[in-house]
C-alpha cells in the first residue's frame, strides 16, 4: 500500500510538473507572437508616417490606399508617387522609429526606376551596438515605379530579449523538472538498496537461527549428560559452546529488530519511574559480564524521574555501558553522572577508554558503522548498538552527543527533558 502511494505521489508530481512546463511554453510562444504582432504594428503605423511626410511639400496628394506592404516578418515596401532623396527617407525613418520605440536595428533600399533595380541605402544602427556593414538582398517588386523597401535584419533577436523574462522562467522551470527526475531516480534507487538490504538481513539471520537453535538443544542435552559432567575439561568446553551461542543469538536478535524498526516504528510505553534503581540495576547486570570494571554513580539527588520506556532505556543504558567498556585497553572505569540543568535533565557516560578520531565522531550513531581502531577486531558486533540507543533518543525526542575528554575517553551525554 504503501508503495502504490509513493508510486501515485511521484507519478502526480511528474504529470503537475510536465503540465506545467508545457503551459509555460505555450504562454511563451503566445506571447512570441503577441509581440511580433505588436513589432509588425508599430512598423506598419510608423511607416504610414514616414509616406505621409515624404507627400508633404510636393505636388502630389497622398493615396487614400495605404502604401505599406509587408512582404514577411521582417520585410516591407512603403509606395511613394513621388521622388524623394534618400537622406530625407532615412532622417523620417529613424525619427519614427523612435517615436515608436522601435529600437531594433533596420536597413533600407530605394528602387532606381532609370536602372530598374532596388539600390541599397543604408544599414540604421538603433540599438546603439555600432554600424555594421552588412549587404542584404532587397526583392524588387511590380508595378511600382517609386517605392522604398525596409528590413528588420534583427527582428528575432530583438523579440527573444524583449521576452527575457519569460525565457527565464521556462528555463528555470526546466531546471526544476531535471532536478525532480533527478531526485526521484535517486529515490528509487535508494528504496531499492532497502529493499535489498532488508531482504539481505532477514535471509542472513534466519539461515543463522535455524542451525543456531540445533546447536543450543544439542548442546544443553550434551551437558546434562554423565560423561560430560564428569570430565571437567569437556563440561568447559559444552559450556563455552552454549554461552557463545547465546551471544550470536543476541547478535542476530538484535539484527532482526533493527531491521524491523526501518518499517515498523519501535514501540514505545512510557511511564513516570526513577532513573536510578534503574541505572543501579543495569550496572549490577553489566559487572557479572565484566567483573573487572568499575562503573560508578555520580547524581546530585536519587529522586529524578522521567517518563520512559523502561524496557528500553534499560538497554540503552546497557549498550551504552557495554559499548564503553569493551573499547578500553586499560581497567574499564566509567562513571555516570546525573545532573540537572533549568528543565533538562543531564545523564552523562563518561569512560576511560581509547576514544575515537575526530574525523569519525559524528558517525558512530550511524547504522552498522564501526570505527576502525585498535579494538574494533578484537571486539564482537555489527556496529548497531549506538544506532539502537539513538533511535530510542529520536523516537522519546530526547538529544544525544558523543564527545571526546581532554584527556582519555568519551563522554556520551544525554539531554532529557525533565520537570522537578
Amino acid at each position: 500500500m504503501k508503495i502504490n502511494r509513493l508510486n501515485s505521489i511521484i507519478l502526480l508530481g511528474l504529470i503537475a510538473i510536465i503540465s506545467i512546463l508545457v503551459a509555460q511554453l505555450l504562454w511563451t510562444k503566445e506571447a512570441f507572437t503577441l509581440e511580433q504582432k505588436k513589432l509588425s504594428q508599430k512598423a506598419h503605423i510608423a511607416l504610414l508616417e514616414v509616406s505621409r511626410k515624404l507627400y508633404e511639400g510636393t505636388d502630389h496628394e497622398h493615396s487614400c490606399q495605404n502604401p505599406v506592404q509587408k512582404i514577411s516578418n521582417d520585410y516591407y515596401i512603403v509606395n511613394i508617387e513621388n521622388d524623394f532623396e534618400p537622406d530625407i527617407l532615412e532622417f523620417y525613418l529613424k525619427s519614427e522609429f523612435k517615436k515608436m520605440n522601435i529600437t531594433t536595428d533596420f536597413e533600407y533600399a530605394m528602387y532606381n526606376c532609370q536602372s530598374d533595380e532596388m539600390v541599397y541605402g543604408d544599414y540604421v544602427s538603433l540599438s546603439k551596438k555600432g554600424k555594421q556593414n552588412k549587404t542584404v538582398y532587397f526583392p524588387k517588386h511590380k508595378n511600382l515605379v517609386y517605392y522604398f523597401a525596409v528590413r528588420f535584419p534583427n527582428e528575432t533577436t530583438y523579440l527573444f530579449s524583449s521576452m527575457r523574462f519569460w525565457f527565464v522562467l521556462s528555463t528555470a522551470l526546466i531546471l526544476i523538472l531535471l532536478i525532480y527526475v533527478y531526485s526521484i531516480f535517486k529515490l528509487l534507487q535508494q528504496k531499492k538498496y532497502s529493499e535489498l538490504q532488508r531482504d539481505f538481513i532477514n535471509n542472513m539471520t534466519h539461515e543463522f537461527k535455524t542451525p543456531l537453535s540445533s546447536i543450543l538443544i544439542a548442546s544443553k542435552y550434551l551437558i546434562e549428560q554423565n560423561p560430560i559432567k564428569e570430565d571437567k575439561k569437556l563440561h568447559t568446553y559444552t559450556d563455552i559452546i552454549i554461552k557463545q551461542s547465546h551471544k550470536l543469538n543476541n547478535h542476530i536478535e538484535k539484527i532482526l529488530n533493527i531491521a524491523k524498526s526501518d518499517y515498523v516504528p519501535l514501540e514505545i510505553k512510557k511511564e513516570t519511574v526513577l532513573i536510578v534503581p534503574i541505572i543501579e540495576e543495569t550496572i549490577e547486570n553489566i559487572r557479572l559480564k565484566y567483573p573487572e570494571a568499575n562503573v560508578r554513580i555520580e547524581s546530585a539527588s536519587a529522586e529524578y524521574k522521567i517518563e520512559t520506556d523502561v524496557f528500553h532505556f534499560h538497554n540503552l543504558v546497557y549498550n551504552l555501558l557495554d559499548n564503553a567498556i569493551k573499547y578500553c585497553t586499560d581497567k574499564p572505569d566509567i562513571l555516570v553522572q546525573i545532573s540537572s540543568q533549568n528543565q533538562t535533565l543531564k545523564l552523562a557516560f563518561i569512560d576511560n577508554g581509547i576514544g575515537i578520531p575526530v574525523k569519525n565522531i559524528s558517525f558512530i550513531f550511524d547504522k552498522f558503522y564501526r570505527v576502525k581502531n585498535e579494538k574494533s577486531n578484537e571486539v564482537n558486533g555489527f556496529g548497531l548498538g549506538l544506532y539502537y540507543v539513538k533511535e530510542i533518543c529520536n523516537l522519546q525526542n530526547w538529544k544525544i552527543k558523543a564527545e571526546n575528554n581532554s584527556e582519555k575517553g568519551v563522554t556520551i551525554t544525554l539531554s532529557i527533558p525533565y520537570k522537578k
